[in-house]
């Protein structure tokens, strides 16, 4: 696979707590210039980034970020709220601690509520994967399924650790046609980024990728 298409699957991240408006726009600048699918920043940014690309790139956010442990309503509105500053995907942060109580309903519940906050736009589900085991990680790829999510995905970036293709390959094995997959986190060279698209992620959430073809030291997310 060329540069050019790899590309095309990577949400260009930058989450970082210190981000400042100048490099957001430069990562929508460069987002634009490569051609990537997305430009993934704070909620705070999103109306400020939305109105700089004017409708040339899409623009992705994150609600319940990084922990997860916000009410539901909490992350209603956050959704509600970054959808009408101009954002076209979101990317949630699952209950952990609902997970590993065995309270999928809730779980799953929360996911449909998020879709339905965001209508025709793209909703991925964090499951963060490295608090997780394999179990929890299947449960995850049922309830991502059924509650009729766009995407799952495998970490914040901030957990400690973060996509692997071991992940992939067991996602790909238990998700529903309806849903695809977003490797996220840690994804330090192009190799690797080929790598996790070969095996059937989508989307890949990194910081990273631009650098390295920018030949620019490349770290963080």
């Amino acid at each position: 696979m060329n540069e050019n298409e790899m590309l095309k699957h990577v949400d260009h991240t930058l989450l970082l707590q210190t981000a400042t408006w100048e490099e957001i726009k430069q990562i929508c600048d460069d987002a634009i210039k490569y051609g990537t699918a997305s430009v993934c920043i704070p909620p705070s940014y999103v109306k400020q980034a939305a109105q700089y690309v004017e409708g040339n790139m899409a623009i992705c956010t994150v609600i319940g970020f990084p922990n997860g442990y916000m009410t539901t309503k909490t992350k209603e509105f956050e959704t509600k709220d970054a959808i009408a500053n101009g954002a076209s995907e979101i990317d949630m942060v699952i209950n952990m601690g609902w997970l590993k109580d065995k309270k999928y309903d809730l779980v799953e519940g929360e996911i449909r509520t998020l879709k339905a906050a965001c209508g025709d736009k793209i909703l991925k589900v964090i499951i963060e994967t490295c608090f997780l085991t394999d179990e929890e990680k299947v449960k995850m790829c049922e309830i991502v399924t059924s509650a009729g999510a766009d995407y799952i995905k495998t970490s914040t970036g901030f957990g400690g650790a973060g996509a692997t293709f071991d992940d992939i390959r067991l996602f790909s094995e238990h998700i529903g046609p309806n849903v695809k997959m977003k490797a996220a986190g840690g994804i330090a060279s192009l190799d690797d980024a080929e790598k996790f698209l070969s095996l059937g992620a989508d989307r890949l959430g990194t910081s990273r990728i631009i650098k390295l073809v920018k030949n620019e030291e490349a770290s963080g997310y």
